[in-house]
């Protein structure tokens, strides 16, 4: 399904309206104005709070609203209980306080980027809210209880406020959207598997191999969301989460195939029956969309069932090219049955057909990977940057600088899950220092010549209507936060209107310097960890590859490429970062996925291998074992040594004499696959008995 980009149809349609967003921005506006004037009638002490977090609340679809505002109001009570516990106890050591509220906001941090769900929404918000209760109100710490009641208040009603609001409306239902993104995906892939089998390999290259990477993952986390937003939600969610499943095989699959052609000398250099066989295949890869679902089951498994006597038929042979061409075609036989299921599980979703009991639908979420040294370094750096925030703001001795490190704080747990932070930190002080020219026409203009709470509400729905429509744009939604953040914060919106220049400008100081100082903090201590991350990643990579050698890991192919491919994303999002010529870009991730899905095949065959052949496969699982334990010390990428070489000749050899046929077949094609990632180059065996 072709899809445009969210930026360039905006650009040729700049003076149209688009319904859903501008429904998305008015539901926004009514959960505002009710939040306003819940928040008057009930004498809440700072409106601001609540409509400022109706709109950092506020999502596209409903479903993503609802479990990210759950999680939300658990983070908030937990961040005022910290509060509430902290300081009065601290009140007369405020290094200690300080101290304590850092390693709070790092620890909350250090979870939120290890989860990676939207449960990652709970420990932010539980961090910021307690630095947003705490340091405004040092200087009146026996009031700190009644301080937190009000803002756990404030909150909450808009949270509440905004969820029913939205869901009432529903601007956008999670099913069409993330069946619009699985299409999105599927192409990718098809796109991926196409170049894999052209000649000239085309889009394998490093930024499509990190997008696919990231598309897998982001197919799982859309699945969450279904369960909250339609009738039969947990049965789609099976359905996405077993399309993940397919997605994540056919990256690994489609670069096998890419590399064996390779090898046999490109797609023109094959036997005739393999060379008709790919015909057909980029046929049907290219057919999309064309046949029924039932007709393209059918061709699939014809296609499939083809592959896999081509592959019979050459791995009986002994030379070595004709192992290469049953691997190639193994692999086939497996990626188009990725591509098989995958097009009948988005037909599906699209109501096409009925859930097709062959499907297995009975799959968890894949796992992701996660990484606790990033996670540490993430947290330790927004404990310190919270720390530094103090140390400048009782050094100036500045009225508001407890506003400044509440949105320092505030604005730094927003954004520590991103990779380097401080581009989009940037835009964010971009976007607030645009809108302070219409925070003050408001506050010094217009808000005078108002009287109550329906005037206000009329006053106020341009500007929040149009940056509310920002925020439904993709393209342009980072710069909403910080222009609600501007406007709502700088007006203030107090039970009496209060026009007081000195006050607007200090709070609007606040804001930028707490600005400022994130950035500072963030270029000094999140990005000159990019390098460090990427190489602690390859290192964990290889780490599980040498445990997989060594009969240590689990006997899952899917749960070992689902990881791994996880981690190539996130590895792939870090070398876009590093300097092309550092040696990092050697570490090939593609071939260390293939060769765990290798490892763990001839796993498999050695349980029901014996004598000689269990000894050859042992002797070989150990020396690629030291292989990655020795990369795993030096930090580079080690070639392979002569004496693995060996061990992989006399497994192809050894492996040929287990009795159990499909563990054979598939033993036989793991270690020449095995020999093809890790001696590309080397001379064909001579002898293969």
């Amino acid at each position: 399904m072709p899809t445009s980009s969210p930026a360039r149809s905006w650009r040729e349609r700049p003076f149209l309206f688009d319904n859903q967003k501008l429904m998305f921005s008015l539901s926004s506006y009514i959960a505002c104005v009710i939040t306003l004037g819940i928040a008057f009638a009930a004498s809440l002490p700072r409106p601001w709070w609540a409509i400022l977090t109706v709109y950092v609340t506020a999502q596209p679809m409903s479903g993503a609203l609802r479990p990210k505002a759950t999680y939300r109001l658990i983070g908030i009570l937990l961040g005022a209980t910290v509060a509430v516990m902290v300081v009065p106890n601290l009140q007369n050591s405020p290094e200690l306080l300080i101290l304590c509220m850092a390693v709070w906001t790092g620890i909350c941090i250090y979870l939120a980027v290890l989860d990676r769900t939207p449960r990652a929404y709970l420990f932010q918000m539980a961090g910021f809210s307690a630095a947003v209760i705490c340091f405004p109100y040092l200087d009146d710490p026996g009031g700190i209880f009644t301080v937190a009641i009000s803002r756990v208040e404030e909150m909450t009603v808009a949270i509440l406020s905004v969820t029913v609001i939205h869901s009432l409306l529903q601007p956008w239902n999670a099913k069409p959207a993330i069946l619009e993104r699985v299409h999105t995906f599927l192409n990718d892939a098809l796109e991926w598997c196409d170049g894999a089998l052209d000649s000239r390999y085309r889009n394998l290259n490093f930024d499509v191999r990190q997008q696919l990477a990231a598309d897998v993952t982001e197919v799982g986390i859309l699945a969450i969301h279904l369960p909250f937003d339609t009738t039969n939600g947990v049965k789609t969610s099976s359905l996405v989460y077993a399309l993940q499943r397919r997605l994540a095989s056919m990256i690994p699959l489609a670069s096998a195939a890419a590399q064996r052609l390779d090898m046999l000398g490109g797609a023109e250099n094959l036997p005739s029956d393999i060379q008709t066989f790919i015909t057909q295949l980029r046929g049907w890869l290219a057919g999309r969309e064309m046949q029924s679902i039932d007709e393209e089951a059918a061709e699939g498994e014809q296609l499939v069932e083809r592959a896999r006597e081509l592959s019979r038929n050459y791995s009986e042979q002994s030379d070595w090219s004709p192992l290469i061409c049953a691997s190639l075609t193994e692999r086939i036989s497996e990626l188009v049955e990725a591509v098989r299921d995958a097009r009948i599980l988005v037909g599906t979703l699209g109501g096409d057909s009925e859930i097709r009991a062959e499907l297995h639908l009975d799959e968890k979420p894949l796992p992701i990977s996660r990484n606790m040294d990033m996670a540490a370094l993430a947290g330790a750096a927004t404990g310190v940057a919270v720390i530094l925030y103090c140390v400048v703001w009782i050094m100036l001795d500045w009225p508001s600088g407890s506003a400044t490190a509440a949105f320092a704080a505030l604005i730094t747990c927003s954004f520590a899950m991103q990779e380097d932070p401080a581009p989009v930190i940037r835009r964010y002080l971009f976007a607030t220092l645009i809108t302070f020219p219409i925070a003050a026409i408001y506050m010094f203009v217009l808000l005078p010549r108002v009287d109550g709470y329906a005037m206000l509400s009329v006053a106020l729905a341009p500007a929040l209507i149009g940056i509310g429509y920002i925020q439904a744009d993709p393209a342009r939604s980072s710069a909403a936060l910080p222009m609600f953040s501007c406007l709502i914060v700088g007006l203030g919106f107090l039970a009496t209107f209060e026009p007081d220049f000195e006050v607007f400008v200090n709070t609007g100081l606040a804001q930028v310097m707490g600005i400022v100082i994130t950035i500072a903090v963030t270029r000094l201590f999140r990005s000159v960890a990019v390098d460090w991350g990427v190489r602690r990643l390859i290192r964990e990579q290889w780490y599980e590859l040498e445990n997989l050698a060594r009969s240590r890991g689990e006997l899952d192919v899917g749960r070992w490429t689902a990881l791994a491919l996880d981690r190539l994303g996130q590895i792939a999002r870090r070398l876009a970062m590093v300097d092309q010529s550092d040696a990092l870009h050697a570490a090939d991730g593609l071939a260390d996925l293939r060769l765990g899905r290798n490892i763990l095949h001839l796993r498999r065959a050695a349980e029901v291998a014996s004598g000689s052949t269990s000894d050859a496969i042992d002797k070989l699982l150990t020396s690629v074992a030291d292989l990655f334990r020795r990369r795993r010390r030096k930090g580079v990428s080690l070639p392979a040594g002569p004496s693995v070489l060996r061990a992989l000749d006399a497994a192809i050899s050894a492996v040929r004499t287990i009795e159990h046929e499909g563990r054979r077949h598939q033993a036989l094609l793991a270690a020449v696959g095995m020999r093809c990632n890790l001696f590309p180059a080397a001379r064909d065996p001579k002898v293969i008995a």
